[in-house]
């Protein structure tokens, strides 16, 4: 009996190990793709259990949706659908409302807002919406009606986070207050949408009404369509054949359209004024030389193109809905800095801005002041890296770079008196001071805003830098062009200072040292943008600091 009840024992073992190890991968369910009924009138009944055994399938699959897609918010997808037992909402008998055909052509129009088809279940929705209109016996297909209703609700409920938003995670500098929609608020506005008939009113309404957003969103649509159904060759980096090198960027150019060969002949001037006209309109300073940097850019194509502008419409999301009265906007790639007044652009400068190595930070502060004649204090990156090495080699160093040495009481000391041999990065018990004057690298004025990582504007002694088109060459902060005017209209509104312009003038003639206090404090941004849109037309510059590639990684672009 006893050798019974153990053979019994391990068979039920073995069955018991047996059962875990064909369930030890979690089940997948499985909707029907396909329930035909046999009367219309009975539809709406079926279309309803397809939907109860879709939502299931979701939540048993970790919110996997059929197109294997993941659904933006499973929960929220529940708790619309529990609201009326899971009934269908963008049909009734075989039916789609007015709202379905106005989200399936918010899906199609998707990039028009910088955003992909493809993220709203585009492939799938598009192939059931023609079937459902041109096939009769699709419109008896339950599973299809059910398919396509949950995709329209998960879609809209993305699309509508992704205009308030943004598609990329919320970042440091996000300045909106809130960074998503509670399930309550994303079914509140389907449930709006659907009783108006429509979304596209409801999901414009949700984008940022910010100039610089609606302009770039207008370039995109004018970039689009110029460029609809072209389609180029892709240019050799190295060659050694010139002269059929020279035949692949003529060829090029005519399919972008840059270029007319008809009746011409083919030669230098016409291929220069080729390569200036694709360089004019991506902003490449225009020589006219196929080099490799203009090459890499004519290699790219014109959905490319758009996703960098896209990544653009994202940050421009994560601003506030409304913008201070008064401001001031640095662009980093762009190299300039505007100050906004009341909607106004009162100024604008070129600037130069930190190296890849050297990055400028992207940040929000308020400015507090400025100062005429500063000190330079040399961060002691600086001091490690370049500034060490030529002084053991030569003190007169110091002299030469209007440099003086100061210890920690604040006492200037002889740099003659100190073995510079034996300082190093874990020894230096001092700081590396400019001198004020014009030969300072800060130049004449610095204007100070509270940041983490001590970068600020200023003047500069090499201002025939910013006749560079590619100014990424400081060492953090950014260096302003038009500083007198800044400092101009920072004392000229009655809001900041309660200092003259003349007295300004004055100071600067007397080269007096002087700190000028904010009365208000002027909100400063440090911002990323790598295209905008001008007068109906984008206008790209450089990802210096590579920071689209990971906007576009988060986003799948």
């Amino acid at each position: 009996m006893k050798y019974k009840i153990l053979i019994f024992s391990l068979l039920c073992g073995s069955g018991m190990c047996l059962l875990l190890a064909c369930g030890h991968g979690k089940k997948h369910a499985t909707p029907k793709k396909k329930q035909i009924v046999a009367n219309i009138r009975q539809l709406d009944e079926v279309v309803k259990e397809s939907i109860t055994e879709r939502l299931s399938a979701i939540q048993d699959n970790d919110g996997l949706m059929e197109d294997s897609l993941p659904a933006f918010r499973p929960e929220a997808l529940q708790e619309f659908y529990k609201e009326k037992e899971n009934a269908s909402r963008w049909s009734k008998d075989g039916v789609p409302n007015a709202a379905a055909a106005t989200m399936i052509d918010a899906i199609k129009q998707a990039e028009d807002v910088g955003l992909l088809p493809a993220h709203y279940h585009e492939p799938a929705l598009n192939t059931a919406w023609e079937q459902l209109s041109n096939d009769p016996a699709a419109k008896k297909d339950a599973a299809m009606w059910a398919r396509m209703d949950v995709m329209l609700t998960d879609a809209f409920m993305r699309m509508a986070s992704d205009l308030r938003f943004g598609a990329a995670p919320r970042d440091s500098v996000t300045l909106k207050a809130d960074s998503l929609f509670t399930n309550a608020q994303l079914t509140a506005k389907l449930h709006q949408a659907l009783e108006q008939g429509e979304v596209t009113t409801l999901l414009h309404d949700l984008e940022p009404t910010h100039p610089g957003y609606v302009a770039l969103k207008e370039g995109i649509r004018t970039f689009r369509e110029k460029y609809a159904g072209y389609h180029w060759d892709t240019l050799p980096l190295n060659y050694t054949d010139t002269p059929a090198f020279r035949l692949l960027v003529v060829d090029r150019l005519v399919q972008s359209g840059h270029l007319d060969t008809t009746g011409k002949e083919i030669d230098s001037a016409l291929i220069k004024t080729g390569v200036k006209a694709f360089q004019k309109e991506f902003n490449i300073y225009p020589d006219g030389v196929p080099g490799r940097r203009t090459v890499t850019a004519l290699n790219r194509s014109a959905h490319d193109w758009l996703m960098q502008a896209a990544v653009n419409l994202d940050r421009w999301r994560k601003l506030p809905d409304t913008l201070p009265r008064q401001y001031i906007m640095v662009n980093l790639p762009g190299y300039t800095l505007q100050v906004v007044d009341s909607g106004e652009v009162k100024l604008e400068s070129r600037v130069i801005v930190g190296t890849p190595r050297t990055r400028t930070p992207i940040l929000n502060s308020y400015m507090t002041n400025f100062m005429l004649f500063p000190y330079w204090r040399v961060p002691y990156s600086i001091v490690f890296k370049e500034m060490l090495p030529a002084i053991k080699k030569d003190v007169g160093y110091l002299a030469a770079k209007n440099l003086e040495v100061i210890d920690a009481s604040g006492n200037a000391v002889d740099p003659y008196t100190i073995d510079w041999s034996k300082l190093s990065k874990g020894h230096f018990p001092y700081v590396l001071r400019q001198m004020d004057g014009l030969d300072n690298s800060l130049g004449i004025m610095k204007f100070n805003f509270r940041n983490k990582y001590s970068v600020y504007l200023h003047d500069t002694n090499n201002r025939g830098l910013f006749k560079n088109s590619m100014r990424a060459m400081s060492h953090g902060c950014v260096r302003v062009q038009q500083w007198d005017s800044l400092a101009q209209y920072l004392v000229s509104s009655p809001d900041t200072a309660n200092h003259r312009g003349d007295s300004i003038r004055a100071w600067i003639d007397r080269e007096e040292k002087r700190q000028v206090d904010l009365t208000r404090r002027v909100p400063i941004y440090l911002r990323y943008f790598t295209a905008e849109g001008k007068e109906g037309t984008l206008v790209f510059y450089d990802d210096i600091y590579a920071e689209d590639k990971v906007v576009r990684k988060q986003m799948g672009l």
